[in-house]
C-alpha cells in the first residue's frame, strides 16, 4: 500500500515580502481614491493625472521614510539589547544560565538531554549571546543596509501600484470613461493583489480578495463623493 506523502504549507515570508505588501497596499488604495476624488471635482485628465502623479512621487517617498525609520529603530533595539545579553552573560553568567536552561525546559527537555543542551549554548558566547536574543527576546540580526534596501522596496512598490489606476486618465478618452476604466482596472488589481497577499500569510485567498476589493472600493467611493460635493459648492 503507498503511503501518502505529507505537505506541510507554511507562511516563509521575509522583510522583502512584508516591504512590498505594504508599498503595494498603500500604493494602490491611496493614489485610487485620490484620482476618483479629483475626477468627481474637475473636468480635465490632465488634472488628475498631475495630482495623481503629485500624491504617488510625495507618498512614495513618505512611504519609504517611514519604512527607513522603521528599519533602524529596529537595528538600534537590536545592537542595544546585544549590547546588553553581553554584558549579563559576563557579569552573570549563573544566572543567564538558568536562563537557557528554562527556554529548554520549557521545550520539554528533562534530566540529562537538558544538561547537555545546557551545556552545549553556553559553551561558546557568541552562541550563547545569538541563543539569548532569538530565544529569549525574539530578535533576529538585521541585514546589513537592510534599512536602505526596505525604503527602496517600500518606494518602488507604491509608484508602480500608484500607476495602475492613473494610467486610464493617459488616454484620449473623456473623463467619466476614464474614471470607470481606472475603477476597472484598479478593482482587478485589488483583487488579484488581495488574493497573494492572503496566499503568503496562510488565510483565504476569496476572503483576502475581498476584504482588499471593499476597502478600495469604499476610500476610492467616499474620495469621488467628497470631491464631487466640493465641485459643487465651489460652482
Amino acid at each position: 500500500m503507498a503511503r501518502r506523502r505529507h505537505h506541510e504549507t507554511h507562511f516563509a515570508g521575509s522583510d522583502a515580502v512584508r516591504d512590498l505588501i505594504l508599498g503595494m497596499s498603500d500604493g494602490l488604495t491611496t493614489p485610487f481614491a485620490l484620482a476618483a476624488g479629483l475626477a468627481g471635482a474637475v473636468t480635465s485628465n490632465l488634472l488628475v493625472v498631475i495630482g495623481g502623479l503629485a500624491e504617488i512621487a510625495a507618498g512614495s517617498i513618505s512611504m519609504g521614510l517611514g519604512g527607513y525609520l522603521a528599519a533602524q529603530s529596529q537595528a538600534e533595539t537590536y545592537r542595544m539589547e546585544l549590547a546588553r545579553e553581553i554584558r549579563e552573560t559576563e557579569v552573570m553568567p549563573g544566572e543567564e544560565r538558568a536562563e537557557v536552561r528554562r527556554i529548554f525546559r520549557g521545550y520539554g527537555l528533562r534530566g540529562e538531554a537538558l544538561d547537555r543542551a545546557t551545556d552545549a549554548v553556553t559553551a561558546e558566547r557568541d552562541a550563547w549571546v545569538r541563543f539569548m536574543m532569538r530565544e529569549e527576546l525574539g530578535l533576529e540580526e538585521p541585514a546589513p543596509r537592510g534599512a536602505l534596501w526596505s525604503a527602496l522596496r517600500i518606494a518602488i512598490a507604491y509608484m508602480v501600484a500608484g500607476l495602475i489606476p492613473l494610467a486610464p486618465y493617459l488616454f484620449p478618452i473623456s473623463l467619466g470613461d476614464a474614471l470607470l476604466a481606472s475603477v476597472g482596472v484598479t478593482g482587478i488589481a485589488l483583487v488579484v493583489f488581495g488574493a497573494v497577499k492572503a496566499s503568503f500569510t496562510g488565510s483565504s485567498p476569496v476572503r483576502g480578495a475581498a476584504q482588499t476589493l471593499v476597502v478600495g472600493g469604499v476610500a476610492a467611493g467616499v474620495a469621488f463623493g467628497l470631491g464631487r460635493a466640493l465641485a459643487r459648492l465651489g460652482g
